[in-house]
């Protein structure tokens, strides 16, 4: 009897299969930054706090936080740059998630030719990385397809009207808009399978209770897909901040290798890093409360409140 309830313990739960489900997926992501990522990530903070006295042999003196100090202090580019750069992409990627929700919404409906929709949509993506982009970025296509000066959406007399400045800002506006067409591939592909994920029996439940469409979007359809929003913000905030087109990509490029200043160029990148990090925590802090788990976990939860209620309330029972 011993030995057999000594063998039922050794049972892995639920919880622990999947969790080594989990790992067993990842594994390969893990051996990888081991083996590859580790020592150039090493190198990289060491450079942060240090300078580069000898390329032969790559001596690195250590200088302490001097290069964070030059960031802030003395640089008159990085800080302007930076908030321009943080700017651009708080602009952008609610515009992309925002758009990618709705659009996935059209395409998980009973519409013609739904899976010609769905492969247009995700076609810029895989057109549109690294050489290709910049190549279009070059000859300026964000900004010809949704143009106004060529007067076709806008009339010329009534662009007369405004000036300059105006027409440009409105341009800018129209060429964001592209970006974010060309930027919602994945984010698309994403909601879908959350979208399709639901049940439509809650659907009708829910259109038997009365409840309008705008009620089903904000009671259903929200907080089932939430782990899904989840990973398309973190998923879109990465991208915008590491988009082809960064500028501040481009900056800590050209302090690194450009100008060989290893050390600044390595600490400007850790100044990038630790703010996107940090943006991401929080991200992570603020959606905590609002993730849908599954009805397993939601079963938990209840169980655990109801045991909390009930001792409180024999607690004070027994006082009295």
């Amino acid at each position: 009897m011993e030995k057999q309830i000594k063998r039922k313990k050794k049972h892995l739960t639920l919880r622990q299969k999947d969790q080594l489900k989990g790992l067993f997926f990842v594994a390969p992501f893990i051996i990888g930054i081991a083996l590859f990522f580790a020592y150039p990530i090493g190198l990289s903070i060491r450079l942060a706090f240090g300078k580069v006295e000898n390329i032969v042999g790559f001596q690195v003196a250590f200088v302490g936080i001097e290069n964070f100090k030059r960031a802030f202090l003395v640089d008159t580019n990085f800080i302007p740059l930076f908030l321009q750069t943080v700017g651009n992409t708080l602009l952008k990627f609610p515009l992309t998630v925002v758009f990618s929700l709705i659009i996935a919404i059209m395409l998980n409906r009973k519409i013609v030719c739904r899976g010609l929709f769905r492969v247009i949509f995700f076609i810029p993506f895989l057109l549109g990385a690294g050489v290709v982009m910049n190549q279009l970025r070059a000859l300026g296509v964000d900004r010809e397809v949704l143009s106004i000066m060529d007067g076709k959406i806008i009339p010329y007399n009534i662009l007369n009207y405004f000036g300059g400045d105006i027409v440009t800002a409105v341009q800018k506006v129209f060429g964001i808009i592209v970006q974010v067409l060309w930027d919602s591939g994945v984010q698309i592909l994403l909601f879908l399978s959350g979208l399709q994920s639901i049940s439509p029996a809650l659907y009708e439940a829910a259109k038997i209770d009365g409840a309008t469409e705008w009620e089903i979007f904000w009671k259903i359809t929200i907080p089932m897909i939430s782990p899904m929003m989840l990973l398309n913000i973190i998923y879109t905030l990465v991208n915008t901040f590491v988009d082809y087109d960064n500028q501040m990509l481009g900056y800590i490029d050209t302090w690194g290798f450009g100008n060989a200043e290893f050390g600044y160029g390595a600490a400007l990148g850790w100044i990038y890093f630790a703010f996107v990090g940090l943006l991401m925590a929080i991200v992570f802090g603020v959606m905590k409360g609002y993730m849908h788990t599954n009805e397993v976990e939601e079963v938990k939860k209840r169980g655990r409140k109801s045991r909390k209620v009930f001792t409180i309330e024999r607690t004070k029972k027994r006082s009295y």
